[in-house]
């Protein structure tokens, strides 16, 4: 599942580290997500979508798999 917290958190200009702060996770998990490494839970899916001001739709996309 790509994503595009990477880009939100810079037009926010803030860092990792305070975007793991305000969502309660460590700078470690949101690297792992922005690097497509960790795919997070529903619940953070919604913090971070709070916290970036935006939809949980407009920061995840989900590419289905070939069936």
């Amino acid at each position: 599942m790509e994503n595009h917290i990477r880009v939100l958190r810079k037009n926010m200009k803030i860092s990792q580290e305070e975007l793991a702060t305000r969502c309660n996770v460590t700078r470690q998990t949101i690297n792992a997500i922005e690097n497509d490494k960790y795919d997070p839970t529903l619940q953070l899916a919604f913090k971070l979508s709070v916290t970036l001001k935006t939809s949980v739709d407009e920061i995840f996309i989900y590419e289905r798999e070939s069936e």
